[in-house]
C-alpha cells in the first residue's frame, strides 16, 4: 500500500471513511437514535446536514439542553498530522473575529473506535436557513431570482467576511487590551429556548477568545485560573470541581503523550506582536459556504478548512505542484481560480484567488450556476479547467445592470494583477447599491 502514490491512496482512505461512517450510521439508527458522548454531555445525532472530503456535519442535540448545533466531524485516519491539520481549521475560527464569519463554539478529539486514527469535532452554530446554495436550488425550482440589490447586500456582507481576512493584522504584544480580552464567564445556565444571538453569554460551552496571534487561548499561559489545574497545568475541559453546566472538552494536548493540537505555527515561530499585515486566502468560497443567518439577511462564511496565509511566494517547479495538489483536493473546481489550475513558477500566489471564486459566486447568485459549469462543460463533455483558464464564460440575458455584469467581470480577470482587490470590490459594490 505504502508504495501507492498519494492521490490514489487519499483516495482509498476517503472511500474507507465513507463506508465507514455510512456503516455506523446505519448501525446506530438500527438500534436507537445515534448519540454521542464527549465529557460526560450526551449529543443525540439528529440528521447529516451535509459532507466533504473527509468530515460530515450533522444536526446535535444536547440532551440536557435541549439546544441543537451543527456538529462537523473530521476523522484523521493518518493520526496526530491529520488532527494538527483538522485543529489549524479551529485557529482560523478562532483567528477572525467578524459578524459576518462564523464562531466556534467548542471542539474535541476522540479517539476512533472505528479505526487507529482520530476524530475531531467541531461545534458549530446552527442556521436552520440553509446556505446560498440552497437558495440558489430554490430559485431553481420555482423558476425565480434574486433581485438585484438583494443579491448584492448578501454578496456585499460575504466580502466584509473576505476583507476581515485579507486585511488581517497581527495583534501586537504592546496592545495588551486587545490582544488578551477578558476571558469568558463560565457555569451560566441557559434557556432552550434562548436567541442564538447571545450564545457568547452561555455557558453550557466554552467560547474562544481573541487570535492564535497573540488572542486569548485555552490553557495558554493567560489563560483563566479556572481552566488550570493545582500545579498550573491545563485542566482538560468537564473537569470542573462543581460539576455544573460542564463545557465540551477544547484540549490542544493530551497527557497520555500523543500531542493533539501544538499551537498554530506562526506563534511558534515568532511573528506575534510584530503588527504587521498577514493577508489570509479562504481557497473555497462558494454559495455552500455562505451560510444564512436566520434574519434572512445576513451572510456567514464558513468552512475554514481551506484557510491559508494568501501570498505564498513559488520558487520552484516541485512548489508549484505542490499547490496545485492542494487546490486540488481543497478548492472546488468550479469556483476556483486559474492560477490554481496551473501553477507557474517565479511568481507569488496571493489573495486575488479569492476575489476570482467571490466573482464566481456573485454570478451563481444571479444565473444559478458558477460561469463555468454551464451545458458545455456539464453536458457535452467540456473541461471545466480549460473553461476557467481562458475565462471562457458569457451572462445569460436577463434584467440585471451593466454595472452588475461589469462588477462580475471585473473579478474575473485571468491575470490575478488585472482584479481589483477586496476594498475596490466592496466600493465597486456601494456604488451599485
Amino acid at each position: 500500500m505504502d508504495s501507492l502514490p498519494q492521490p490514489l491512496l487519499r483516495a482509498l482512505d476517503h472511500v474507507r471513511f465513507e463506508a465507514t461512517n455510512v456503516l455506523s450510521m446505519f448501525t446506530s439508527c438500527c438500534t436507537s437514535q445515534a448519540k454521542l458522548k464527549i465529557n460526560g454531555r450526551t449529543f443525540k445525532i439528529v440528521k447529516i446536514l451535509g459532507e466533504g472530503g473527509f468530515s460530515f456535519v450533522y444536526l446535535a442535540q444536547d440532551e440536557q439542553s435541549e439546544r441543537q448545533f451543527a456538529l462537523k466531524k473530521i476523522r484523521c485516519p493518518t493520526g496526530s498530522e491529520g488532527v494538527k491539520e483538522a485543529m489549524r481549521e479551529v485557529e482560523a475560527y478562532r483567528r477572525f473575529k467578524h459578524p459576518n464569519i462564523i464562531r466556534i463554539l467548542d471542539s474535541a478529539v476522540l479517539q476512533d473506535p472505528e479505526g487507529d486514527g482520530q476524530i475531531v469535532y467541531l461545534f458549530l452554530p446552527l442556521y436552520k436557513r440553509g446556505n446560498l446554495q440552497d437558495a440558489i436550488n430554490n430559485n431553481l425550482q420555482t423558476s425565480s431570482h434574486f433581485p438585484e440589490r438583494q443579491m448584492l447586500r448578501l454578496f456585499k456582507g460575504t466580502c466584509e467576511a473576505v476583507r476581515a481576512m485579507h486585511t488581517y493584522c497581527v495583534s501586537s504584544s504592546s496592545s495588551n487590551s486587545s490582544a488578551h480580552p477578558r476571558p469568558p464567564s463560565r457555569g451560566k445556565s441557559h434557556s432552550p429556548g434562548h436567541d442564538d444571538d447571545d450564545d457568547d453569554h452561555d455557558g453550557m460551552l466554552p467560547h474562544p477568545e481573541g487570535d492564535a496571534e497573540g488572542g486569548y487561548s485555552y490553557g495558554g499561559p493567560s489563560a483563566p485560573s479556572s481552566t488550570r489545574g493545582a500545579r498550573g497545568e491545563p485542566r482538560a475541559r468537564g473537569e470542573d470541581r462543581d460539576g455544573a453546566n460542564v463545557p465540551l472538552v477544547s484540549r490542544e494536548r493530551q497527557e497520555d503523550g500523543d500531542v493533539v493540537f501544538d499551537g498554530d505555527e506562526e506563534i511558534q515561530h515568532g511573528e506575534v506582536g510584530t503588527g504587521e499585515l498577514v493577508p489570509y486566502a479562504h481557497r473555497d468560497l462558494k454559495p455552500g459556504n455562505v451560510m444564512l443567518a436566520d434574519d434572512g439577511v445576513t451572510p456567514i462564511l464558513m468552512d475554514f478548512g481551506s484557510c491559508m496565509k494568501a501570498r505564498i511566494p513559488i520558487e520552484n517547479r516541485s512548489q508549484a505542484l505542490l499547490q496545485q495538489d492542494i487546490a486540488a483536493e481543497h478548492s472546488t473546481m468550479a469556483y476556483r481560480a486559474p492560477e490554481l489550475f496551473d501553477v507557474k513558477t517565479g511568481l507569488t500566489l496571493d489573495e486575488k484567488v479569492d476575489i476570482w471564486s467571490l466573482g464566481c459566486v456573485l454570478f451563481a447568485l444571479a444565473y444559478s450556476h458558477s460561469p463555468f459549469e454551464n451545458m458545455q462543460t456539464t453536458e457535452q463533455g467540456g473541461s471545466i479547467a480549460m473553461a476557467v483558464l481562458n475565462a471562457q464564460y458569457k451572462h445569460p440575458s436577463s434584467g440585471y445592470s451593466a454595472g452588475f455584469k461589469a462588477l462580475v467581470d471585473s473579478m474575473l480577470k485571468v491575470n490575478p494583477t488585472e482584479r481589483p482587490d477586496i476594498n475596490q470590490v466592496l466600493d465597486a459594490t456601494n456604488r451599485l447599491l
